[in-house]
């Protein structure tokens, strides 16, 4: 299974919140900090696209899990007891 990648500064969607990156020798820097820019630290960080993960991980490096599910397992339960006019329209005592 192929790990999931942390989200990089050099993203075409990745903004900085404060407007503080900028490149510098070839590596992103940050004015408040004045060092690399971490992603995975700083509260300024997001994607435009709206796919990072907490701890800085990119979500579109990410798999997705998907679980079957039995649909009659949830309709089977208890039978509903009807009184009045619905009991008059439908004509049985339960429904299932």
């Amino acid at each position: 299974m192929a790990q999931s990648k942390a989200c990089s500064p050099t993203c075409s969607a990745f903004k900085c919140g404060k407007n503080s990156a900028f490149y510098m020798r070839g590596s992103i820097q940050c004015r408040e900090t004045e060092e690399l820019c971490n992603v995975g630290n700083c509260t300024y960080s997001m994607c435009m696209k709206r796919r990072m993960l907490p701890g800085g991980v990119c979500g579109e490096t990410v798999k997705r899990v998907t679980v079957e599910k039995d649909v009659d397992d949830d309709f089977l339960g208890d039978s509903i007891r009807l009184k009045g006019k619905a009991l008059r329209k439908l004509g049985d005592k339960e429904i299932y």
